[in-house]
């Protein structure tokens, strides 16, 4: 009997930082770390490439990616929906 084990995709909630190349976008991630020695909590973030192939988000837009197959050289990340467009004054 074959055992089929499911793939699941990493998925993350990100701000849109950057949106300059066709069908790409850059976001940046925040998230909190605990110092091991001192116990504080520090503020770290990570910037990702994300595949966007509609064009649809833009600049300070709270989007959700998912982890997907690499489509460039420093894209390996998919635009799921815009959780939040962003306001402009």
């Amino acid at each position: 009997m074959e055992t089929q084990t499911k793939i699941t995709q990493k998925t993350r909630r990100a701000v849109v930082t950057s949106k300059r190349g066709d069908k790409s976008i850059t976001v940046q991630i925040d998230y909190l770390v605990k110092h091991p020695k001192y116990g504080k909590y520090i503020r770290r973030r990570t910037k990702l490439g994300v595949h966007d192939p509609n064009n649809q988000a833009g600049v300070g837009d709270i989007v959700d990616i998912a982890e997907c197959r690499p489509i460039s050289k420093m894209i390996s990340w998919r635009l799921v929906n815009i959780v939040k467009k962003a306001v402009i004054e």
